[in-house]
């Protein structure tokens, strides 16, 4: 019996198969490596994380979203001014509007659309704080 064909035949095998190992040792090693960078970089989003948390408290607040109106940030100055809770129609003076039912009412929407933005609130019936 001929025994070399069978050898041949291994040993083709066998080169095949170191052939594979070789190659998925290098693409090991590849994935490592690109884990490793992963890694990495799950690290410093971590700490940027945190950092970025530990400084929150410390920036400045924004702004209040407030519709679209010229009278909305003049609104807001006046009550930055105020020592107490305002009306309708002390707005409406502090502001130059006559004062008429219509500039009333519709300066106290304003301020009511205010309370639903939560920047005022109503301490009273038709009376306007800002929020603290």
């Amino acid at each position: 019996m001929n025994l070399q064909p069978l050898l041949d035949a291994l040993g083709v095998q066998e080169d095949a198969a170191r052939a594979l190992a070789d190659d998925l040792r290098g693409q090991i090693a590849e994935l490592q490596n690109r884990l490793r960078e992963a890694e990495t970089h799950l690290e410093h989003l971590t700490i940027t994380r945190e950092t970025v948390t530990s400084l929150a408290d410390r920036l400045p607040a924004s702004p209040p979203d407030l519709p679209e109106h010229p009278d909305y940030p003049r609104i807001l100055s006046v009550f930055n001014d105020a020592t107490g809770p305002l009306r309708a129609r002390d707005i409406c003076e502090a502001l130059d509007h006559e004062l008429l039912p219509k500039n009333i009412e519709g300066t106290r929407a304003k301020l009511k659309r205010l309370v639903k933005r939560d920047i005022l609130t109503e301490a009273d019936v038709g009376s306007f704080t800002r929020k603290q």
